[in-house]
């Protein structure tokens, strides 16, 4: 006699999931994010922090990048200089988010806990989830505000406002600006492909056709065989990030602490705003 039990009394899965805080209703902050936040404050370093974690060196930087590009104010800053060539450090702010995002998690532990309790298995979650978890492949990506709408015979030429001082314009068919809902105040995220983002020294940048010139301090250069990546930290704690090739930097001279402008066309900026 078989002893398996029916699967009707197989006793119901547990409600599990974990804890992100959204930002311009997008996932802003997790446990991940939040233990690289710990690490820097502990280790003074991105290097450390990254070791300790497991991850990469530039899994760590973009994770910084992102969280300091949504933040009001940024979380993580690099000083330079002194005896060690600089060090890497939490803000107040960064502090203050890793004490709320404690409470939050102490909550959002005693919600899952409860619900199991209440309930069986969530009709259709794992397919819900990977829809919602679904994420862009471009590499920059800056929530704003328009503060203009232009509109021609064909297309529209919107001005969003990404913080600390900067802009960015895209040119998108009038269907699309309609479509989006765009206006005055409505909010979008401007989507750019590292792939398209020119990157020059300040006195190159003058002159250029590009729409977009965003110019800042180089923070992170490396360089591959062929291809390279270089990242800009912008005012307000923003950054963006190009590849290009290795051959391109050196012709350049960037390295990091030098100045640089990133140069992006206006038909070049994706926008997207959320359903």
């Amino acid at each position: 006699m078989s002893t398996q039990p029916h699967p009707s009394a197989q006793p119901p899965p547990t409600v599990t999931g974990r804890l992100w805080l959204e930002k311009e209703q997008r996932g802003f902050l997790g446990h991940g994010r939040i233990e690289l936040l710990r690490q820097i404050g502990e280790r003074g370093s991105i290097a450390q922090a990254a070791r300790a974690m497991g991850m990469s060196y530039k899994a760590a930087w973009d994770a910084v990048d992102a969280v300091n590009n949504l933040a009001e104010q940024p979380l993580v800053v690099r000083t330079r200089g002194g005896a060690r060539g600089g060090a890497t450090h939490l803000t107040e702010a960064g502090r203050e988010l890793i004490r709320v995002f404690a409470v939050f998690e102490a909550e959002h532990t005693r919600f899952l806990s409860a619900l199991s309790a209440r309930i069986g298995a969530p009709v259709e979650f794992d397919r819900i989830a990977r829809r919602l978890a679904l994420q862009t492949s471009a590499r920059n990506q800056f929530w704003g505000r328009v503060t203009a709408l232009r509109q021609g015979e064909l297309s529209a030429e919107v001005t969003l406002d990404i913080g600390g001082g900067n802009a960015l314009a895209a040119v998108i068919t009038n269907e699309s600006a309609e479509a989006l809902g765009l206006h005055e105040g409505a909010e979008a995220c401007a989507l750019i492909k590292a792939s398209l983002v020119i990157v020059a020294t300040p006195e190159g940048a003058r002159g250029t056709s590009a729409r977009n010139r965003l110019c800042g301090t180089v923070s992170r250069c490396r360089e591959g065989t062929v291809n390279g990546e270089v990242s800009i930290a912008l005012e307000g704690g923003k950054t963006i990030t190009a590849t290009l090739t290795t051959e391109s930097i050196r012709a350049l001279g960037l390295a990091e602490g030098r100045p640089a402008c990133a140069l992006v066309k206006a038909s070049h900026v994706i926008l997207a705003v959320t359903a």
